[in-house]
C-alpha cells in the first residue's frame, strides 16, 4: 500500500495507537540494523500527523480522569504566583529596563523609566505582538547606546529562527528594516544607526555575521564573517564598556574571540589570539588590556591579561592560576572592579578585584547550597553588581553587591503567594557512589515534617551534558510536589561541569556511560538512605537529560516507578549519523562522529532507541514539539513507537506532542503551568500518590 494513502491511525480508548512498521535496512561499518519507524521523520506526510495526533488523542483519553487533579494543581501553581509583577530594574545609562507581567496575560511588557522618577515607558508589549500568533518568543532586545532605537526579534513557529524588527523610541514607530533568518545575538555599534547579527544556514547552525546600516535593505548587508567550519557557531557581543564589539566563534571544545572598536563599525573583526584546537577562550576589557579566561595550559582555565595592542602568549601576565579544585567559569570587567566567577565545591562563586591596589574578596552569601548568576548587563563605571540568588529554599532574589562597601541590598525577592513559608522546607546535600568509587553531588529538598521511612515518593532530576551545571534553584511550581510528600533531588552527575571541566570530560565520548551509571547510583542512595523505594522513584529529565533517562530505563527498569523524558534526545545513532540535520556536525565533539567505527560501536551501545530490550517498563511520558530544531519530534515518537512492541509489563506509555511549538514547549506562561500541571498529574496517578497537599 502507498503510505502517502494509508488510513490513518485508528484511535481505540481500550488499546494504544501502534505505528506501522515499515523496516528499513541500514548499513554501517558492516553492521546491519533494521529502523522499523524510519519513516516517522517524514514531517509532511499526513500520516505521520495523523499519527502524532493519535497518540495526543490516547494520551488526552489516558489522562481524563485526571482532569480535575490538574485544574487543581493548575490553580495552585497559578495561586503561587505574583500574576501583577514586575522584574527587578537593570540600570544602563539615563535608563532603568525592567519587564512587567499583568494577570491574565500569556507575555511579558518591556519597560523603562528614568531612575530619579518620571513615567513609565512601555517599548514592547508582547500579548498584543503574540496576539494572532499560537507561539511567541522575543529572541533579541537591545537598546542602542543612546536608547534612542530598539532592535528587537521574534520567532512565531517554535523552530527559532527569528526575523528582528527596530523601533525608534522616540516616535514609537517602526523603522523599514525587516531580517529574517536570524539567530540569539545582536549588538550595535557606537554610531547608534548600525549593528550585527548573525543568520543561520540550513541546519539551523549561526554560521554568518552581517553589518547592517538602518535604512538599507538586508540584500545590501555586508556579510563581516562566514565559518566554514561546520562544527563552529557564530555570536556576537560587546565589552561593558562598548569600547569593543566581540564576534566569538565556539565549537564544544575551541574557541576563538575576534574584536573590532565600535567607533569603528566599518573596520574589520580581527582575532585577538589565533584559533588553537582543543582551547577555549573568551575575555572581558579594561583600560587597553584584555582579561582573558582560557584553557590553555589549564584544563579547569585560568585567567591571565595582555595589552589589547600585543595580545600574544609571550605578553600574557597571570592573573589566577590554573586549580584542579576550581573552575573559572566567567569573567567581567568594570570600571574599578574585575568581577570572575569561579566554580568548586559544585557551587558558583564570585571573586571580586579591585584594580586599584589588586585587594580581592568573595562575595559572602547566606546559604551553604544555592544558585548564583552575574548579571552582564548594566552600567560600566559603578560599584554595584547585580546578582541572581536562589536555593532550593529560597525564592530568586536580586541582590545588588557593593563591590567597594561589600554590602549585599536585596532589590527583589520573588514573592511566592499561597502562605509559602522557607521554613517549612528542607535542602541538604547528600553523595551517591558510582560503579568506579567516584562521589556524586546530590541536592535535595522535602518539607521538614518528612520523616525518613522510605515511604515517600521521590523525582530525581539529571542532566548530564555539554559541561552545562543544573543549579539547585528554587522553583514555586515545585511545591506542589513537596507539600505532596515528595522528595526532589538534583543529581550532579558526569557530563555535567558541576565539579569542573574534568566533570564533563569524564561523562562525554567514550566516558559517556559514566553519565547513566552516576544517575543509576543516586537513585540507589536515595533509596538505601532512606528517602523512598523503588515503588516510590520517578526520575526525569529533558533533551539530553532525555537520552539519560532513556539510558538509564533501558539499563535499570526495574529500578524506577515512573518517568518523564522531555523533547528527549533518545535516537543518539541515527542522528549523529545525519549531518544534514541541525546541531549534528557540531555535536560530534560530544558524542562523537558515527562515521568513525569507534565511535559508532560506543553510540550504538547505549542509544536509547537503539538498544530497547524486551522488558517490563515503568509508566512513561515522553513529551515532543514538532517544530523543534534541536531534538526533532521524531526521536522521542520513534521511542514510544518501538517501546510498545517491547514492553511486557501492563504499564502506561505515553507520547504527548505539542503541535504548533519547538524545544521549549508552549511559550505563553500559563500554557507552561498547564504543561507542569499534566505532568505532575502524571506523576501523581502513576505512583499512587493522593491530590491533596499539606498544609
Amino acid at each position: 500500500m502507498d503510505q502517502n494513502n494509508a488510513p490513518p491511525p485508528v484511535v481505540d480508548q481500550a488499546a494504544p495507537p501502534l505505528a506501522p512498521r515499515r523496516p528499513k535496512t541500514i548499513v554501517q561499518h558492516g553492521e546491519t540494523r533494521v529502523d522499523d519507524y524510519f519513516w516517522l521523520r517524514e514531517k509532511d506526510n499526513p500520516e505521520v500527523r495523523a499519527y502524532l495526533e493519535a497518540e495526543n488523542a490516547w494520551t488526552a483519553a489516558q489522562m481524563r480522569h485526571t482532569t480535575q487533579l490538574q485544574e487543581l494543581l493548575y490553580r495552585e501553581i497559578v495561586g503561587r504566583i505574583q500574576e501583577t509583577d514586575s522584574s527587578a530594574p537593570v540600570r544602563s545609562g539615563p535608563w532603568l529596563y525592567y519587564s512587567r507581567t499583568l494577570a491574565g496575560k500569556q507575555y511579558k511588557l518591556y519597560c523603562r523609566k528614568p531612575p530619579s522618577g518620571g513615567p513609565e515607558e512601555v517599548l514592547l508589549d508582547a500579548n498584543a505582538l503574540a496576539a494572532d500568533c499560537a507561539y511567541f518568543q522575543l529572541g533579541v532586545f537591545e537598546p542602542s547606546p543612546d536608547h534612542t532605537l530598539l532592535a528587537w526579534s521574534v520567532d512565531t513557529v517554535g523552530d527559532e529562527d527569528f526575523t528582528i524588527f527596530v523601533k525608534d523610541l522616540r516616535t514609537g514607530a517602526l523603522l523599514p528594516d525587516r531580517i529574517s533568518n536570524t539567530y540569539y545575538s545582536l549588538e550595535w555599534a557606537a554610531d547608534n544607526r548600525t549593528f550585527f547579527y548573525n543568520v543561520l544556514d540550513a541546519t539551523r547552525r549561526p554560521f554568518k555575521v552581517f553589518r547592517h546600516i538602518l535604512g538599507t535593505g538586508p540584500a545590501h548587508d555586508a556579510e563581516v564573517h562566514h565559518e566554514a567550519d561546520e562544527r563552529f557557531e557564530v555570536d556576537v557581543s560587546r565589552t561593558r564598556d562598548r569600547a569593543f564589539l566581540l564576534l566569538e566563534v565556539h565549537s564544544h571544545t575551541t574557541s576563538e574571540v575576534c574584536a573590532l572598536r565600535s567607533s569603528e563599525p566599518l573596520g574589520a573583526f580581527e582575532p585577538i589570539l589565533p584559533r588553537v584546537q582543543g582551547i577555549e577562550v573568551d575575555v572581558a576589557h579594561h583600560a587597553g588590556r584584555w582579561y582573558i579566561r582560557t584553557s590553555d595550559s589549564a584544563r579547569n582555565f585560568r585567567l591571565v591579561s595582555a595589552p589589547v595592542e600585543n595580545p600574544e602568549r609571550e605578553n600574557w601576565r597571570e592573573e589566577i592560576p590554573a586549580r584542579d579544585e576550581a573552575t573559572v567559569e566567567a569573567v567581567d570587567a568594570f570600571a574599578e572592579f574585575l568581577v570572575v566567577t569561579e566554580r568548586f565545591d559544585a557551587l558558583p562563586h564570585i571573586r571580586i578585584r579591585e584594580f586599584a591596589g589588586g585587594l580581592e574578596h568573595h562575595v559572602a552569601l547566606p546559604e551553604s547550597v544555592y544558585s548564583l548568576s552575574a548579571e552582564v548587563t548594566g552600567d560600566y563605571d559603578t560599584s554595584l553588581l547585580r546578582l541572581t540568588y536562589s536555593s532550593l529554599t529560597t525564592p530568586e532574589t536580586a541582590f545588588d553587591y557593593d563591590m567597594r562597601a561589600r554590602t549585599l541590598t536585596i532589590v527583589k525577592r520573588e514573592a511566592v503567594l499561597g502562605g509559602f513559608d522557607p521554613a517549612d522546607y528542607v535542602t541538604e546535600r547528600i553523595h551517591a557512589t558510582a560503579p568506579d568509587g567516584v562521589k556524586i553531588p546530590l541536592s535535595l529538598v522535602y518539607r521538614k515534617d518528612l520523616e525518613k521511612d522510605a515511604s515517600h515518593p521521590a523525582l530525581l532530576y539529571g542532566y548530564g551534558a555539554y559541561g552545562h551545571s543544573i543549579e539547585p534553584a528554587f522553583s514555586p511550581v515545585r511545591l506542589s510536589l513537596l507539600d505532596r510528600g515528595f522528595v526532589y533531588a538534583i543529581a550532579h552527575i558526569r557530563g555535567g561541569g558541576d565539579l569542573g571541566k574534568q566533570w564533563h570530560e569524564h561523562g562525554r565520548m567514550a566516558h559517556k556511560r559514566n553519565t547513566f551509571t552516576d544517575f543509576i547510583a543516586a537513585a540507589e542512595a536515595l533509596i538505601a538512605a532512606g528517602y523512598t523505594t523503588r515503588r516510590h522513584l520517578a526520575i526525569m529529565g529533558g533533551s539530553a537529560g532525555g537520552l539519560l533517562i532513556g539510558a538509564a530505563l533501558n539499563l535499570r527498569p526495574e529500578l524506577f516507578a515512573a518517568a518523564i523524558a522531555k523533547v528527549p534526545f533518545v535516537d543518539v545513532l541515527t542522528t549523529m549519523s545525519d549531518p544534514s540535520l541541525p546541531l549534528t556536525i557540531g555535536e560530534y565533539e560530544e558524542w562523537g562522529n558515527p562515521e568513525e567505527p569507534g565511535v559508532y560501536r560506543l553510540i550504538h551501545a547505549y542509544s536509547p532507541y537503539d538498544n530497547l530490550r524486551e522488558a517490563a517498563y515503568p509508566p512513561l511520558l515522553a513529551t515532543a514539539g514538532l517544530n523543534d530544531p534541536r531534538v526533532s519530534y521524531w526521536e522521542p515518537a520513534k521511542w514510544v513507537a518501538r517501546l510498545r512492541t517491547l514492553n511486557r509489563g501492563s504499564n502506561l506509555l505515553l507520547l504527548k506532542t505539542t503541535m504548533g511549538a519547538g524545544h521549549f514547549g508552549a511559550s505563553g506562561r500559563y500554557e507552561r503551568y498547564r504543561e507542569t500541571a499534566f505532568e505532575y498529574a502524571f506523576l501523581l496517578k502513576v505512583l499512587g500518590v493522593s491530590g491533596n497537599a499539606s498544609s
